[in-house]
């Protein structure tokens, strides 16, 4: 991620976080990156704001009292941090996947954290649980993703090896046409030159490099195809048991088959389609989430907070 990219999206985290405008000293002092004298960062500045408000991220200037004039300051509101996409194509739902991940851990990454608890010590009220839900890092299978995204987008030629549920090698000549992920896994889609028909491949299972060439002149997608809906026809998955405190956890009860009022609390209960992205979302809530089962999505939480604790103490 370049510096550029990740000082974007410290900054995003930054004015998400804060529950007042912060000024653009305070941004200075809280955020990595902006560096130089303060010309230098004025104008950094100047071209960040630009770049966030041109990707449909709105900013709100404002003030602590407008009564008195003060400094101008900014902060993004969470319900207006959301994008209308409309209708899209597989190839942009491919390049979609590919920028998520540059959000994905970004929360918990370390200059993020810096930014927050430096806000926090500078008196400035702050709260990581009000940033929008990041999904669970997954499994690239070795970052062949840009050069299959490049291939998808440039309908190219994409050569491989596969190795299969048997453990068996073949060689793969596929013209991808959409990325799809299930179970903490990315799944390659595209149609098969031997068959031609489409095919879905586990990048994890690609052995060694993936070789890109001109594809097909004839080559035309196939109407109708929605990576999306690669898995349909699967076998439903495990359901989760999970507490969550009244009023709170509105992600969780978004995705809740059924609730049940406990009190103070309410018990939900979700599918599990991917166990590392629900941890996240319960991450995300602390301590007005608790989880009852199954066993195995209690552990993973626990797993990922002691990393959490031993990466920043």
């Amino acid at each position: 991620m370049s510096r550029k990219i990740e000082r974007l999206i410290n900054l995003t985290i930054a004015l998400l976080a804060t529950k007042r405008y912060l000024t653009k000293s305070e941004i200075f002092r809280s955020v990595e990156g902006y560096e130089g004298s303060a010309e230098t960062k004025e104008r950094m500045f100047e071209r960040d704001k630009d770049d966030l408000r041109s990707l449909g991220i709105e900013i709100e200037v404002g003030s602590f009292d407008p009564l008195f004039n003060d400094e101008a300051g900014y902060r993004i509101k969470q319900e207006k941090y959301q994008l209308d996409l409309g209708a899209i194509t597989p190839t942009e739902i491919s390049l979609l996947s590919l920028a998520a991940q540059a959000w994905q851990g970004a929360s918990f990454d370390e200059a993020a954290q810096k930014a927050l608890l430096k806000l926090n010590s500078m008196g400035v009220p702050s709260d990581s649980l009000s940033l929008p839900t990041a999904a669970h890092k997954i499994n690239d299978g070795g970052g062949d993703l840009p050069l299959i995204t490049k291939a998808i987008a440039e309908q190219q030629l994409i050569t491989f090896t596969y190795v299969d549920s048997q453990l068996d090698r073949h060689q793969r000549k596929v013209v991808p046409v959409g990325l799809s992920s299930r179970s903490g896994f990315w799944y390659l889609s595209g149609v098969d030159q031997d068959v031609q028909e489409i095919r879905t491949f586990r990048i994890d299972r690609i052995e060694g490099e993936i070789s890109a060439t001109k594809g097909p002149k004839d080559f035309e997608p196939p109407q109708g195809f929605d990576p999306a809906r690669v898995f349909d026809g699967n076998p439903s998955q495990s359901i989760a048991i999970i507490d969550v405190r009244k009023g709170k956890g509105t992600s969780l009860r978004a995705l809740a088959t059924s609730v049940q009022s406990l009190g103070e609390w309410d018990q939900l209960k979700l599918p599990i389609y991917n166990l590392n992205t629900l941890a996240s979302l319960v991450l995300w809530h602390g301590i007005d989430v608790y989880v009852q089962e199954p066993l195995e999505l209690r552990d993973l939480i626990v797993a990922q907070l002691e990393t959490l604790v031993s990466n920043h103490g």
